[in-house]
């Protein structure tokens, strides 16, 4: 007899394939899927027939790629959002997306469990178990990968082939990889060694930049109020946005990403990334905030945009300061608006030309020939109040002989 139901969030890969025979084993629950399409390609070839075939009564599949990119990693963007300076954060902005579809769905069909494939000393467990609960806090989760008896993935392996279940893992080569259109996030295997080079079998969707094209290839990028709305002035959706830089970026092994991090958990971990895309549009992105951004807004910006990049590899999406910050970013990506030009060259992304019509640069300020419009004169009195405090302090601690001076304090 069937206790319940059980919404799956089922990528298709190891863990989840193992997951759906282990929990209508273990919990006697009936137990349904749910996959999110956010523009991966890979792992949805025959995902429907293979959550079937292990177990599942009802399969759910829906194409979230256009919400995802316009919803979460465009903000990201607009914020300016990098973990660590440098993890475009693709899977932990995929998560809480994830999270939203199975809360969905497991109020669609009367469930009152939902459950992930996430290790227990990974994040995404944390995203998906905090999105969760602030989306639907009467749901209950179930993870399994902290209840059961596998230790490696060579045990999940075995499993799998014990039970008829088909899944690429090879205990030859171990690598999780999760895949978005937004990027790629490889980690195991021979990876867990930091002193080692990753194998060439490890990357995706890139080619190695030795191997790139001998030529470089020129980008133009046009945004709108922060937006990314044109490649090389043809106007183009969203997602079909990324897809072409995700291709075109990708031939010249551009968006590798080697990367010791700091895991929320409180470890650190080896991941390499795969970002085509997030990494060209990041770099045009701040580029035409360079040209667009007063100073003070373009420094109060950079320090938060590393709040926003914590707070969603955290998982904290859906939190009162999340909305905050967005607040913050849209009204200063009001001037972003203009084209950039990148050259794309063997890994690398370098600056060709910017434009905008909201550019702060003055040639006639900024010129050091006759033209130049800039008042010298006005610096003098300039420096000497913007010195003054650091004048003053250093006079009164050091009597003018460089040195602090000990003062006796008279009552």
């Amino acid at each position: 007899m069937k206790k319940g139901k059980i919404v799956v969030a089922y990528s298709g890969g190891l863990d989840t394939s193992v997951m759906v025979a282990w929990l209508k084993e273990r919990y006697k629950a009936e137990i349904i899927t749910a996959t999110g399409n956010l523009g991966q390609e890979k792992e949805l070839k025959g995902v429907r027939e293979k959550a079937l075939r292990t177990g599942a009564s009802k399969v759910y599949i829906r194409n979230l790629t256009k919400e995802f990119v316009e919803k979460f990693c465009f903000p990201a963007l607009r914020a300016g959002a990098l973990y660590e300076h440098a993890y475009p954060l693709a899977t932990s902005l995929g998560r809480p997306l994830l999270a939203k579809m199975l809360v969905d769905v497991a109020r669609k069909e009367g469930a009152d469990t939902v459950a992930h494939g996430c290790s227990g000393k990974g994040n995404d467990q944390v995203r998906f178990e905090v999105s969760v609960g602030a989306l639907a806090p009467e749901l209950k989760v179930v993870a399994p990968l902290r209840e059961w008896e596998f230790k490696s993935r060579e045990e999940e392996i075995a499993y799998a082939a014990d039970h008829g279940i088909p899944v690429t893992a090879t205990r030859s080569s171990p690598y999780s990889i999760d895949e978005n259109i937004w990027g790629t996030s490889i980690e195991c295997g021979a990876l867990e060694d930091p002193r080692r080079m990753p194998m060439a079998d490890a990357y995706q969707r890139t080619v190695a930049p030795e191997k790139a094209p001998g030529k470089p290839e020129y980008v133009r990028i046009e945004f709108d109020n922060g937006i990314p709305v044109a490649l090389n002035g043809k106007k183009q959706d969203s997602a079909a946005i990324v897809q072409s830089l995700n291709r075109i970026g990708g031939a010249h092994g551009v968006g590798r990403i080697d990367l010791v991090e700091n895991r929320l958990v409180g470890i650190k971990s080896r991941e390499i990334y795969e970002a085509p895309a997030a990494t060209i549009l990041h770099f045009a992105h701040t580029e035409l905030e360079r040209l667009t951004l007063d100073k003070p807004v373009f420094d109060l910006k950079s320090e938060l945009a590393q709040e926003y990049a914590n707070l969603v590899y955290n998982g904290l999406w859906y939190s009162p300061v999340r909305n905050a910050l967005d607040a913050f970013v849209i009204e200063t990506q009001k001037c972003v608006s203009g084209i950039i030009k990148v050259k794309l060259y063997k890994g690398a992304v370098s600056i060709a030309s910017r434009t905008s019509p909201y550019s702060l640069y003055s040639p006639e300020l900024a010129t050091y020939t006759k033209r130049d419009q800039f008042d010298h004169r006005a610096s003098e009195g300039f420096i000497k109040i913007f010195g003054l405090p650091l004048k003053t302090v250093h006079r009164v601690r050091s009597n003018g002989s460089g040195k602090i001076a000990r003062h006796k304090i008279h009552s």
